[in-house]
């Protein structure tokens, strides 16, 4: 059986709404894992250790050395560590402090999880979708490394935003104007204009969840090989 457990670090809980929404796919994952860890669902007090996966949600806040520890524990103790949300991945809100302002030293410093050691996989989103955590958590179970492949990448990183997007495609002239990019933003910065995904860096938040559910950053074999 494998066994998974869900850390919660510097966050608003949305991560865990998101799991917990899942429903029935949710009870079909728990037939084939063991959730052994969840400070919110479960009265647990110590994370096990030889974990399969721990998805933390968060970022770590770098003036709590607590913070900094739980981050190197479950670094330790899983054999496959997920980012899970913008703030573990690249920051999200977080990186923007207080107010939309930029970072001072009478602030607490925050920092994305992928930054404070090294993660395996990272889900974007904020907060990710309930379909995009099941898909990574079963993709994980049965090792499908060409579907994980954009969230390894985004892990290794640490860092994506809709700029992505338009550097990687729509300026290659490979968008094919599906609007999966403006379906999967969650502040709703994409939109498209005459078939083409225009970012409003006003309203990105940098979580990379457009960059992460294009078919051409997610499968470009796939699209090649379809024209």
């Amino acid at each position: 059986m494998v066994k998974v457990a869900h850390v919660q670090l510097s966050s608003c809980c949305g991560c865990l709404v998101s799991l917990a929404d899942t429903y029935e796919k949710l009870l079909d994952i728990l037939n084939s894992i063991e959730l052994v860890y969840c400070q919110t669902l479960m009265d647990v007090r110590e994370i096990p250790d030889n974990l399969d996966i721990i998805l933390v949600e968060g970022s770590v806040c770098l003036d709590d050395h607590h913070a900094l520890e739980l981050a190197e524990e479950v670094r330790k103790k899983a054999k496959i560590l997920v980012a899970l949300g913008a703030c573990a991945a690249t920051g999200g809100v977080t990186r923007f402090c207080r107010g939309n302002q930029m970072s001072k030293p009478v602030h607490s410093s925050f920092s994305p999880l992928t930054e404070v050691v090294k993660c395996d996989l990272a889900i974007p989103g904020c907060p990710p979708s309930p379909e995009v955590i099941v898909n990574v958590i079963t993709a994980a179970l049965n090792g499908d490394a060409e579907y994980l492949q954009p969230f390894a990448e985004l892990a290794e990183k640490g860092e994506a935003c809709g700029c992505d997007l338009l550097y990687k495609v729509v300026n290659k002239s490979l968008c094919m104007g599906c609007g999966t990019c403006a379906a999967a933003c969650p502040t709703r910065a994409i939109e498209m204009l005459d078939g083409r995904p225009n970012v409003l860096k006003e309203l990105c938040i940098k979580c990379g969840a457009c960059s992460v559910q294009c078919p051409r950053i997610r499968f470009p074999k796939l699209i090649e090989e379809i024209e």
